[in-house]
């Protein structure tokens, strides 16, 4: 079984990916938008950090710029779609696919950046209880601008995009908003993600996908999602369940299953997960 200081770390860890789901939550339930940019938006905004931070920036600095960043990959996802008319998930995965590119420019062409003994946000200790301040911030703003008209109306292209249409909002400009929005949340989690180990890697981005929607299915089965602050919280609790179940299940001597079988523990987690879902939906 995991140590005290295991589960902490999971708990951390899940915090942080916490962002990231509920950026994965955005697009794909707000919004009704498949976004796949996210694998590359990640990574962007852990480079972009990690580079400034490397080269002497403040890394409260770094982490703006890293969220920076990352709007503007959501922003040139949500141009493709709306202005050149490319497909939803066409857009992500070309945007996603070229980011790899950009990344490895901004890391010195170098896969990973190693910073462990450079100043970050948690240099001076305290990792849960700044990470659990960072993750309320977003949570309380997020949650009460998404109850506000402007939210209201994002919302709404999200259920009908020409009952929204009609009711005289801008389903173009709300695309390309909501794409922001989600991609700044997560390059800042991609950032926090990178100077909380004091490393960047340009393989950090693959799965973000899976992982963010498994802690958005498992907070909606075990939360629901019957409001947007509950469906907001859920995705919090959800990402940090997962991690907490990960970790369980790396260190139960029943199954004998190591590291390196994560991909498959998530897969057989999220198929339990939405098929006891559907099961007490069939029994009720």
């Amino acid at each position: 079984m995991p140590d005290i200081q295991e589960m902490m770390i999971s708990t951390e860890v899940g915090l942080i990916y916490g962002i990231l789901a509920i950026g994965i939550y955005l697009t794909f339930r707000t919004i009704n938008f498949p976004d796949l940019t996210c694998d590359g938006s990640f990574v962007l905004g852990a480079a972009v950090s990690s580079s400034m931070i490397k080269a002497g920036c403040d890394p409260y600095n770094a982490l703006m710029l890293a969220i920076v960043a990352g709007g503007l990959a959501g922003f040139f996802t949500g141009v493709l779609n709306v202005w050149l008319k490319i497909e939803d998930l066409l857009s992500g995965i070309i945007v996603a696919f070229m980011l790899y590119s950009v990344n490895l420019r901004i890391m010195g062409e170098s896969p990973n950046i190693s910073f462990a003994n450079e100043l970050t946000i948690f240099g001076n200790g305290h990792a849960l209880l700044k990470i659990s301040a960072i993750v309320f911030v977003t949570v309380t703003l997020l949650v009460y601008v998404l109850n506000t008209d402007f939210g209201l109306g994002l919302r709404s292209i999200g259920q009908n995009k020409q009952f929204a249409s009609t009711c005289g909002i801008n389903v173009k400009a709300m695309t390309i908003t909501g794409l922001v929005i989600s991609n700044t949340m997560i390059g800042m989690c991609g950032a926090i993600f990178s100077q909380y180990q004091g490393l960047c890697d340009i393989s950090h981005g693959v799965g973000c996908l899976v992982t963010g929607l498994a802690s958005v299915i498992i907070g909606d089965k075990i939360i629901g999602l019957r409001n947007v602050s509950w469906a907001i919280v859920a995705c919090v609790v959800g990402s940090v369940l997962y991690r907490i179940f990960i970790t369980l299940a790396i260190h139960c001597d029943l199954f004998a299953l190591k590291t390196q079988d994560l991909n498959f523990i998530t897969g057989i987690m999220m198929i339990a997960v939405m098929t006891a879902g559907r099961r007490n939906a069939s029994t009720e």
